[in-house]
């Protein structure tokens, strides 16, 4: 039986570790505080990840910032995988990353081949840590904005009245539904490419007037009014279409490919307020 070491077990985390049982493997859990069958472990502590006793095949680091700063990124991302390389050398590792790593605003189509340059500090250091995990011989799955049960700010925002179309709605939105990206995640540790970035995306990337035009349909809600951009994105406003075809030549495909196939699924477990 194959070991994996998942790296935090939260929103991300518990999906990607129901996968990976139901395909055979043991799964050794670790989060900040433990508990929720996870064992604390501090990522950005040397020590303590020096002390895990585990013997994995694969690492994935998936564990979130807790809405930080760049000192909590610094922390988390770029410390977490260096810590861990440094501990379990050769050990094959997946770091979940962002695709906000792609700074265009041009509306262009992006894949793994274009220039991936943010231009806020958090993005920065999310490229510091991706470069340090490929050199490494690892694997970066660069994420779109997830959403699924009980989590989906656009759909959320929506629903109770606070949506807001930025400007003509031009803004591409690239979205990608949990249980897709927990699945990318076991497809690309089942067969491992070393040294390769992947977008884990959907593949109908939606202008925001278009999101917002096929749920005023499908709810029967008026179209939110328009509005400025939001310039302090935490990471950065861009507009741009993320490709998921270098993804999806290995085998996978999402089983939501657009953002509308999972609004009726997903709008009954959103929190009221």
């Amino acid at each position: 039986m194959r070991t994996l070491l998942l790296c935090g077990h939260g929103y991300l985390g518990e999906a990607i570790a129901r996968g990976f049982r139901g395909a055979g493997w043991e799964v050794v859990a670790l989060s900040l505080s433990g508990g929720e069958d996870s064992i604390a472990c501090d990522l950005s502590a040397p020590a303590s990840v020096a002390a895990l006793q585990a013997n994995p095949d694969f690492i994935v680091h998936c564990a979130a910032s807790g809405r930080g700063g760049e000192d909590r990124y610094r922390a988390v991302y770029l410390d977490g995988c260096r810590n861990l390389t440094g501990r379990f050398p050769g050990v094959p590792l997946l770091f979940t990353s962002s695709t906000s790593v792609y700074a265009q605003v041009d509306g262009s189509v992006v894949t793994e081949e274009s220039p991936a340059e943010p231009d806020r500090e958090t993005g920065k250091i999310l490229r510091e840590a991706e470069d340090l995990v490929l050199s490494k011989g690892g694997i970066v799955a660069r994420l779109a904005g997830i959403y699924g049960p009980s989590r989906s700010v656009i759909l959320k925002k929506f629903l109770s009245g606070e949506a807001l179309i930025e400007e003509d709605g031009r803004r591409y939105l690239n979205q990608i539904h949990r249980d897709d990206a927990a699945a990318a995640v076991l497809k690309l540790a089942t067969c491992p490419t070393p040294g390769e970035a992947y977008n884990v995306a959907d593949s109908v990337p939606l202008t925001q007037l278009e999101c917002y035009q096929a749920l005023s349909r499908i709810f029967s809600l008026p179209l939110p009014p328009s509005g400025p951009r939001d310039p302090d994105r935490k990471r950065g406003w861009t507009h741009k279409q993320v490709s998921n075809k270098k993804l999806t030549a290995r085998g996978w495909s999402p089983g939501f490919p657009c953002f509308m196939d999972a609004v009726k699924s997903v709008a009954p477990t959103l929190a009221p307020g």
